[in-house]
């Protein structure tokens, strides 16, 4: 077996790097989207949209961190829990 390129953060971290990476893809996928809709294919500028997704991710990250206890428990409501309870 090889070693790992890098050393695994621990597991707490896991509250923190899943919404950044959340963050990342789905500012992304929007920014893209909002920035060809207003100029089009043909007047597409990738300074534009790298300057909107960063924007956008700015946002994004920390309003993932404060809503997603929220999410988790309306979640709660409408998914079954693993153990049943």
């Amino acid at each position: 077996m090889s070693k790992p390129v890098f050393k695994k953060l621990p597991a707490p971290c896991m509250a923190y790097v899943m919404p950044l990476l959340l963050s990342i893809i789905m500012s992304c996928i929007v920014s893209l989207i909002s920035t060809l809709k207003s100029t089009g294919f043909a007047d597409f500028e990738l300074r534009l949209w790298c300057g909107a997704w960063f924007l956008s991710w700015v946002v994004a990250y920390p309003v993932l961190l404060l809503i997603l206890p929220l999410v988790r428990k309306l979640s709660s409501f409408i998914v079954e829990s693993p153990t049943g309870h």
